[in-house]
């Protein structure tokens, strides 16, 4: 199985990407909105097709990237029945399965941090992705939005912990950088709840906490109710000069034979040394040449009434120089992809 972890720094928020390695087909677990981008990016660099996303609860610190998922891939929304969300496609209760090629995750309801917790566990069981229910040495609050301590003690107990000792357990969260336990150190090692620790132990030691509510509560709740559609309904603006599409490394590119055909309405920037031109055959006719370790001192020489696009011989340097152009104020800028050798295997012409 094709397995990917994925981080937001802003939220703290792991995303999770499974796929099976034969037919491609993938699920993709508490997706963030603000990176729907470099999620659907790494999405078709894997070549996966990707038939569900997969909420773990109804979130409260960030909002939920399934509905920008959906539009992006066409794939299906599943979270909690119980949660009641707009927008869901597969409303999903205790036992469930989600098919993704020979793969599956089963569905457990693990309620306590809110009503519509759900953990997902592999088919053998080697691993579990626990939202919020149970974090690293930890486990989610239970003092608002339908939290009951008492609820989150059994949920842990008789769900995740009756789980083979080894069982890989994957967090909705971390704040310390730790990627992953086990099931076992967990029971063994977890402040709240692992070792000799009863019921009693762990709600007065979650009744005793005092923390402030999330900072994006009033806006994550209402848009987590709707899989995270914006309240107008309305898909996030895309650069409108081009069909630009995004790279998981975080680039702006676009592709030859669209630069080909759109010429005249571009900027065409070579960061190639004049070896290179001459080695690869010459360089586009009215592209500028500024060689990659001079940009930063020659920003002011490249025009800007048009978009940029930056070309080298691979596409690997000219992609640096997307970020360079970005950092000076640049907004209009995307780097050709594959660079001059795609560009001549595509047999477009330099003239």
């Amino acid at each position: 199985m094709i397995f990917r972890q994925l981080f937001d720094q802003t939220s703290s928020t792991y995303t999770y990407l499974l796929a099976d390695e034969t037919t491609r087909e993938a699920v993709i677990i508490d997706p963030v909105y603000e990176q729907s981008r470099r999620d659907t990016a790494l999405i078709h660099e894997l070549d996966l097709k990707l038939l569900y996303t997969l909420d773990t609860h109804c979130h409260a610190d960030h909002v939920t990237g399934s509905w920008l998922m959906r539009h992006h891939t066409g794939c299906k929304i599943a979270c909690a029945k119980v949660i009641g969300a707009e927008n869901t496609d597969t409303a999903l209760i205790h036992g469930d399965k989600i098919r993704f090629g020979h793969c599956s995750l089963s569905a457990r309801a693990t309620p306590g941090h809110t009503d519509g917790c759900i953990s997902f566990v592999t088919e053998d069981q080697t691993m579990v992705f626990t939202g919020d229910a149970l974090l690293i040495r930890g486990c989610g609050r239970s003092d608002f939005q339908q939290g009951s301590p008492h609820r989150l003690y059994h949920s842990i107990k008789e769900q995740i912990f009756t789980l083979p000792d080894d069982c890989a357990v994957y967090p909705g969260h971390d704040y310390a950088g730790r990627t992953s336990s086990t099931v076992a150190e967990e029971k063994q090692y977890n402040p709240r709840l692992g070792g000799s620790a009863n019921e009693d132990d762990f709600v007065g030691y979650m009744s005793a906490m005092q923390l402030p509510h999330p900072k994006h509560l009033a806006v994550a709740l209402p848009a987590n109710m709707r899989c995270g559609m914006p309240e107008n309904g309305e898909i996030p603006a895309e650069p409108d000069w081009a069909p630009v599409t995004n790279t998981f490394a975080g680039f702006s590119e676009i592709s030859p034979d669209w630069v080909a055909r759109n010429r005249q309405a571009v900027h065409i920037l070579d960061v190639r040394n004049e070896q290179e031109i001459a080695v690869d055959h010459g360089t586009i006719v009215g592209s500028q040449l500024i060689p990659l370790d001079s940009l930063r001192d020659r920003i002011s020489e490249i025009p800007s009434e048009k978009p940029v696009v930056t070309l080298c011989r691979s596409g690997r340097r000219s992609a640096l120089a997307v970020g360079i152009l970005q950092n000076a104020g640049f907004e209009r800028v995307a780097n050709v992809a594959g660079g001059m050798l795609r560009w001549q295997e595509e047999g477009l012409s330099l003239q």
